[in-house]
């Protein structure tokens, strides 16, 4: 009875029906998500704004005037997310680069559409789920222990049954899409948003798999799915992802961060040839986990920060803890701080470092609003040397990497992908371990080898993945 109304069968795409145990599984969990509500099919009218962030972007939202249509003569390119942390939407605005811009070869419009953005008993849904799962990640990062152990065992099991909740649950999310113009090309950052699309009848949906391990859960039936490295691709073809729904695409990455990798890494090599600090951009990702690792680091580090020797810039994002942490251990430690708050002071001290140096040896940044907050890292990556963050999302940016401990142990694949190519480290579980490789990067050629490594991936197409899926979308809405 739970499936009888499905739009595409979850059963069919992992290869069959389940067994006892996996039904009763599945039905339980649905129902601890949706309860006996009664999925609609009645999508919610929407508007859509120019984005005050991003030239050239529309922003949809909930319009309870009437729906809304693209003023272009073809339907508009869709970038579906949900903001849940950091990574859906960081990737997601990176799709949007590779549509905008009178070079971009797309003549379409670009919509940025979240579905937290649509005002809604279903956008409430998500959002109680989230609170869920970052309460669970923060708490992994402070206990650490069999905690973390127990969390990190949940973050990697995603087996058959995980998607076919995930899709049963998406049911109940076509609302959020189903008032789109369904001629229009779907790019997901959210495997939730892909099964929504291809549950309310959109034919061109492509899903941006994330991470370097392979579940059920981040794929998508009825989709094209495209993975960013080549163990995913043929692990997924193991499990029996048909081949037909599947594509190695390359690094989910904006259009800046790629086209300026051949200046970048000539900065970074110049800056090391030159004995300048070494500049470490420490990010806290969406969930606001680990305080307690980073704050750590920032202590160990101290030591070279007041030599002036290495030079950090802390984004807090829109975490008013993070910020309170980080203010903890910069005082305690008796390092001096500024503070930037807003785009326009982000914005400023990206241009200032391509040619100057920070006042202060270390620059914290920390934000009300959310989109700032993501984009910061993002800004500053091509005048920082380094990158330290926990092996997510940011473990395929092309900025030599240290990564640090990680919160779910899915991720640990990740810095195994950043690792083998030659633009991250192996994942650092412990502070003396990322101190002992900041020392390494200011006492040895390992600056040179990463950037080289960058530079070589670049020349193949590791970091084309957004540029990849944007073509694929259009390619493919010319073709129906």
């Amino acid at each position: 009875a739970m499936i009888k109304n499905n739009s595409v069968s979850v059963d069919d795409f992992v290869g069959g029906p389940p067994d006892g145990k996996s039904a009763f599984k599945s039905w339980l969990l649905n129902h601890f998500n949706v309860g006996k509500r009664v999925a609609s099919n009645v999508g919610y009218p929407l508007k859509t704004e120019d984005s005050d962030k991003v030239a050239g972007l529309k922003v949809t939202s909930r319009n309870d005037n009437g729906e809304e249509k693209s003023t272009t003569a073809k339907p508009p390119v869709i970038v579906g997310t949900i903001r849940m942390g950091f990574g859906h939407h960081r990737i997601a605005y990176a799709a949007t680069s590779w549509g905008l811009g009178s070079d971009s070869g797309n003549d379409r419009e670009t919509w940025f559409h979240d579905f937290l953005n649509i005002e809604s008993e279903e956008a409430q849904m998500i959002k109680d789920t989230d609170k869920l799962y970052s309460k669970g990640s923060r708490m992994a990062s402070e206990m650490g222990g069999a905690v973390e152990k127990f969390w990190g065992s949940l973050t990697k099991s995603g087996d058959e049954d995980s998607l076919r909740v995930t899709y049963q649950f998406s049911e109940h999310m076509v609302p959020l899409i189903n008032g789109l113009d369904k001629n229009s090309p779907i790019i997901a950052s959210h495997s939730m948003v892909a099964c929504a699309a291809v549950a309310a009848g959109f034919k061109n949906v492509i899903n941006l798999v994330i991470d370097n391990h392979a579940q059920w859960f981040v794929v998508v039936p009825g989709a094209l799915n495209l993975v960013q490295g080549p163990s995913n691709y043929h692990s997924f073809l193991k499990m029996g992802v048909p081949e037909k729904d599947l594509a190695l695409a390359g690094h989910w990455i904006p259009r800046d961060l790629v086209e300026g990798i051949p200046d970048a890494c000539a900065w970074r090599v110049a800056r090391r040839k030159a004995g300048k600090p070494l500049r470490i951009i420490i990010p806290v990702g969406g969930a606001g986990a680990q305080r307690k690792f980073i704050v750590k680091l920032v202590g160990a580090l101290s030591g070279l920060v007041k030599e002036g020797k290495v030079q950090l810039f802390l984004n807090a994002a829109d975490h008013e803890h993070m910020k309170t942490a980080f203010v903890g251990a910069l005082e305690s430690n008796g390092m001096e701080y500024d503070n930037v708050t807003d785009m326009n002071g982000v914005q400023s001290f990206k241009e200032k470092m391509k040619t100057d140096e920070p006042s202060k040896n270390v620059t914290l940044f920390s934000y009300d609003d959310y989109f700032t907050a993501v984009a910061t890292t993002d800004i500053l990556c091509n005048v920082a040397d380094v990158l330290a963050c926990k092996p997510s999302e940011l473990a395929f940016y092309p900025i030599p990497k240290l990564m640090i401990r990680r919160v779910g142990d899915h991720e640990a694949y990740s810095a195994l992908r950043a690792s083998e190519l030659g633009d991250g480290t192996l994942e650092l579980r412990e502070v003396p371990e990322a101190v002992r490789y900041a020392e390494l990067f200011m006492s040895s050629n390992l600056m040179e080898v990463m950037c080289k490594s960058i530079e070589d991936n670049n020349k193949i197409g590791i970091y084309d993945g957004c540029k990849n899926a944007m073509r694929m979308a259009l390619e493919r809405a010319e073709q129906m």
